[in-house]
């Protein structure tokens, strides 16, 4: 395994950078209770698989004479603490629109309450960028569990999801073909779907209903620990429902879509009264899909379906005769930073003919800042985005390029809210159009 490039960045003094491995798993799930509050025990936790690339965790340690310790010849022992980690996956072929490209999936982010405004997360996330950069990684993404921290970083908001509180035997419309579908529901078991549901995956972010187009951000559990912590049922991760169950729909005898859930039930004095907690829905075409949705809402004993996390533009949106009725919300899905501006640009595809000089301004990494010319055909190969000295039609942050990447919110859009500067009439409509992609973007689980 070759040697890992050391973090570059400046912690305060008493701390110090150390790569983290296995060794440190109680203390990685102490640290990430006192930051994320939790009320399973770090030896229940212990007992699930880890999700972690460990070759990719990076631990802050804090060394103080330790109060508590016998001396040994007049000196007071050191105590070492970790009071500040991340960690990244490895993303190789992560989803752009029309292609892939590689990304550092940053994860387990987490400081100690007692070591907060001291500038651990700044040094650790030029620690992250650095290293991700040397790994040869163009761009980072993240699912932010507050969304006030990562944009002064440069990541900006690239795909929304959809959370729907959908009630039992909501009204859907028909769709030919969902009522050829058999349905197996069983008890979620990795030796039995893990293989056959991350195929399904695949497939269904590959080519989106038939339509030959990917959806941009579908990222894959790519490394074997992210697999069997994905598809471990812990019973910490419960939070009282049942096991988890997982609905598999085939036609003709092929596997055409599948959907996890789990069920709640209380008993009240006019009866039971039950919801169903949505998990990952994954769907070949709209038959299967419709197929899904069918089962999950008409599950007996319960009143709701909450909530599903899709994308905007799922199958379910359409079909429901009352859209309203299911209380739809936005809520921000993944953060996009792009680490290697020009490499980026050229990793996806554009859905309209552009050529377009854009100033981009960058604080935290000044080799992407300043004006770069963008061609570029419809839905084709042959990207080009080059240094230039030309005059620049639009201008912007770093951080809001990573919010049009995937296609999702518009340089137009932006350009409305006074983030982006229009240079060039006509500009502006060409490279929004481009930059558009017909499907939305959309990570079907949280890393």
């Amino acid at each position: 395994m070759p040697e890992r490039p050391a973090p570059t960045a400046s912690l305060p003094p008493g701390y110090r950078f150390r790569d983290l491995g296995p060794a440190d798993q109680r203390d990685v799930l102490t640290l990430d209770g006192w930051a994320f509050p939790t009320g399973a025990s770090v030896e229940s936790l212990a007992e699930a698989p880890s999700p972690l690339s460990w070759d990719r965790a990076v631990g802050v340690f804090h060394d103080a004479d330790d109060p508590d310790a016998v001396p040994v010849d007049g000196a007071v022992p050191v105590r070492s603490d970790l009071v500040g980690m991340h960690a990244s996956y490895p993303f190789a072929r992560f989803p752009v629109p029309g292609g892939t490209t590689r990304a550092s999936g940053l994860t387990w982010v987490a400081v100690h309450p007692g070591h907060r405004r001291r500038g651990l997360l700044t040094a650790m996330i030029d620690a992250h960028v650095s290293r991700s950069l040397a790994r040869g990684e163009a761009v980072s993404v993240l699912f932010a569990a507050e969304a006030t921290i990562y944009g002064r970083f440069g990541y900006g908001v690239a795909a929304q999801d959809l959370r729907l509180t959908v009630p039992r035997r909501a009204a859907l419309r028909d769709v030919p073909g969902a009522a050829e579908h058999t349905v197996r529901i069983e008890t979620v078991d990795p030796d039995r779907h893990a293989a056959l549901c991350e195929d399904l995956h695949e497939r269904a972010g590959r080519d989106v209903g038939g339509s030959g187009l990917n959806r941009p951000g579908w990222v894959s559990r790519e490394t074997s620990e992210l697999r069997r912590y994905f598809w471990t049922d812990h019973e910490a991760t419960r939070e009282g429902r049942e096991p988890q169950r997982i609905v598999i729909v085939e036609r003709d005898g092929e596997p055409r879509g599948y959907t996890t859930f789990r069920r709640k039930l209380s008993w009240e004095t006019l009866g039971a009264r039950g919801w169903v907690s949505g998990g990952e829905v994954v769907a070949l075409d709209a038959a299967a899909a419709k197929a899904l949705y069918d089962v999950l809402l008409d599950l007996d004993l319960t009143d709701e379906v909450r909530p599903f996390m899709i994308a905007p533009d799922d199958p379910l949106v359409h079909l429901l005769a009352s859209y309203r009725g299911a209380a739809p919300t936005l809520y921000d899905n993944l953060w996009v930073r792009l680490l290697d501006v020009p490499v980026a640009l050229a990793a996806r595809r554009y859905a309209g003919e552009v050529d377009v000089v854009l100033e981009v301004r960058d604080a935290l990494l000044p080799a992407n800042a300043g004006r770069w010319r963008l061609r570029a055909s419809a839905f084709e190969d042959g990207v080009s985005a080059e240094r230039t000295t030309d005059a620049a039609d639009l201008s912007l942050d770093v951080r809001d390029l990573g919010s049009v990447y995937l296609g999702g919110p518009t340089l137009a859009a932006l350009a409305g809210a006074g983030l982006v500067e229009v240079h060039s009439s006509g500009a502006l409509a060409a490279a929004s159009a481009a930059f558009a992609w017909p499907v939305a973007p959309l990570s079907s689980w949280v890393f």
